[in-house]
């Protein structure tokens, strides 16, 4: 029988996210996680759409500031720091997590790229009134409740500022995805992704996801849900003079 896909489930809770989870296993997870992000999240095309038009905006008058909440093993934010030094814009790129696990790791395999990492959650940076060009995730929504996910919201819009940019990306949850992960590591499961949490934690991240109805439906005023394949979701906010 497969996994049951008719509605999130909430109360299944990935490995990785156990204090006790075996720290051998979840530095390789933090090691794959820029291979595997790479098929499934597109980094190239945040930074096309969304960070390089405003990193040209901004030349001039200061770097780009970004800020990517529940960074991880910061992944994301390497690639995004490559690429803006590959095209000589200037940016100040923040790699925000609450696990001190994810901060410590990511911190040391910066790899000279530059970026600041902080162990707090986004309403520690609301109070200290700081605010950021562009706000991003990548795969955190589903780890959230009602309740954290409004508070998520509220927190990096206000981190926005008034003329800043918010895209919050995850899976969809649906059949396909769920088959299409399941058949698409397998081939790997004991060779690349031997001895790390991915295989199980992608499984269980797609059966806790938000299909892109359910998202909208829960979604505050100013808040677009958008689909996109294969299997993903964004959920953003953008000023009404954002061109």
């Amino acid at each position: 029988m497969g996994a049951d896909l008719s509605a999130r489930a909430v109360d299944v809770r990935e490995l990785m996210d156990d204090p006790a989870a075996d720290p051998r296993m979840l530095e390789r997870t933090y090691r794959r996680f820029g291979i595997v992000n790479a098929v499934v999240s597109r980094p190239g095309a945040v930074y096309r759409v969304d960070v390089r038009p405003r990193a040209r905006q901004a030349a001039g008058s200061g770097p780009l500031r970004v800020l990517d909440v529940g960074a991880g093993g910061g992944d994301l934010c390497r690639a995004l720091a490559a690429r803006l030094h590959r095209d000589g814009l200037p940016a100040e790129i923040t790699a925000l997590d609450v696990d001190p696990r994810a901060v410590a790791w990511a911190s040391a395999h910066d790899d000279g790229a530059g970026i600041v990492y902080r162990c707090a959650d986004a309403a520690e940076l609301v109070r200290a009134g700081e605010t950021y060009d562009v706000v991003l995730s990548n795969h955190v929504l589903h780890h959230l409740d009602e309740e954290g996910l409004a508070s998520m919201l509220e927190h990096t819009r206000l981190l926005a500022g008034q003329h800043g940019l918010v895209a919050h990306h995850d899976i969809a949850r649906s059949r396909l995805g769920h088959a299409a992960f399941a058949a698409g590591t397998w081939p790997f499961a004991g060779t690349l992704l031997a001895g790390s949490f991915i295989r199980p934690d992608g499984l269980t991240s797609i059966r806790r996801s938000y299909t892109t109805a359910e998202l909208a439906a829960v979604a505050p005023p100013g808040w677009q849900v958008r689909g996109g394949f294969p299997s993903r979701l964004e959920l953003r906010w953008e000023p009404d003079d954002a061109g």
